[in-house]
């Protein structure tokens, strides 16, 4: 499927931002099951420097500093990509052999899925996500059932409700009162794999906006959207982490659908944050996020940075009065 994006934030602040540094994670995935065909990311007011690499989970992130007071910060990302059709693979290793697979072992060699198996900074270890995991993972379930039918229950016993939590809701809280948007629900299944001991990883990306026809639009496709993977390694050395979205209730590999756009990889949120920023003044704020996902029906012309606008990355920043601090920009929140 063909898709194109746009995706703008724009936040106003009282008193004017002095100077600025924003970390951006607005480029999708390009590799072998998803095909980047054309990025453009804008900044307004012109960045003073503009810097991206990749991390060490092999996403695109941009670094950019604005030096120059600004009482608006105007970020438009717009791209088009080329996503494929999933499937649900079989696999038959039983979840107990995966968990001691990756058992902390004195000398044992390095596996990538390794560092999936932790708990982070949003995804901690705690009793409540392991009992509620647990009824998926019964003796002998294979490793992929199990997570699937931890998938189906989040879906069926969680509410989703715009604006019921913010971006750094605790996921031990959103548990707890069975509420909450797309990116609770991946900190939630997330937290429940890992707990019992399983390699799991976030995914942030986009839906389609609009329902194909005949289809159910889904929950989510106003924002930026999120969902998780789960690493099963009796399949393909490049088909081992299938994608589970609890939100919708669907899974596959490459992505839980071809009307799915990948955008980043990470432990939770706190690693793929859209934008998230250092900033000086500014000590309130208001935000403002679009994002269209559609089917590409012509060619798109990308427009060129002028002076007011240049390329770069960002969806985010923090304000405080006195000093710079750091900040997660909304997401699944417009």
């Amino acid at each position: 499927m063909k898709l194109q994006i746009t995706h703008e934030t724009v936040y106003d602040y009282l008193p004017a931002v002095e100077t600025a540094q924003h970390m951006a994670y607005l480029t999708p995935l390009d590799n072998a099951t998803q095909t980047l065909l054309s990025h453009s990311l804008q900044v307004s007011p012109v960045p003073t420097q503009i810097n991206t690499t990749e991390d060490v989970f092999g996403n695109s992130r941009s670094f950019f500093s604005l030096q120059v007071p600004h009482t608006q910060l105007r970020v438009l990302a717009r791209c088009r990509v080329i996503t494929q059709a999933v499937h649900l693979p079989c696999s038959e290793v039983a979840w107990e052999s995966v968990r001691e697979h990756f058992r902390y072992q004195a000398h044992a060699g390095f596996e990538a899925a390794n560092e999936f198996v932790f708990a982070s900074p949003m995804v901690p270890r705690h009793a409540e996500f392991t009992a509620y995991a647990r009824p998926s993972f019964t003796p002998g379930a294979g490793v992929l059932a199990a997570a699937v039918d931890l998938m189906h229950r989040i879906y069926r016993d969680f509410t989703y409700e715009s604006q019921s939590t913010h971006v750094n809701t605790p996921a031990l809280e959103a548990l707890a009162q069975r509420k909450g948007v797309c990116q609770d629900f991946a900190h939630i299944l997330i937290a429940g794999l890992r707990s019992m001991g399983l390699p799991a990883r976030y995914v942030s990306g986009y839906l389609l906006t609009e329902a194909a026809p005949g289809t159910v639009k889904l929950r989510g496709s106003d924002a930026s959207h999120a969902w998780a993977s789960v690493y099963v390694p009796d399949l393909p050395e490049d088909e081992r982490w299938v994608d589970l979205d609890p939100t919708n209730d669907r899974a596959g590999w490459p992505s839980p659908g071809e009307d799915y756009v990948t955008l980043a990889l990470g432990r939770d949120f706190s690693d793929v944050s859209p934008i998230r920023g250092v900033i000086h003044g500014g000590a309130s704020h208001t935000l403002q996020v679009g994002v269209t996902v559609e089917p590409m029906t012509e060619p798109v012309v990308l427009p060129q940075p002028t002076r007011s606008q240049s390329q770069s990355q960002s969806q985010g920043a923090e304000s405080n009065q006195s000093q710079s601090q750091s900040q997660n920009s909304s997401f699944d929140k417009p």
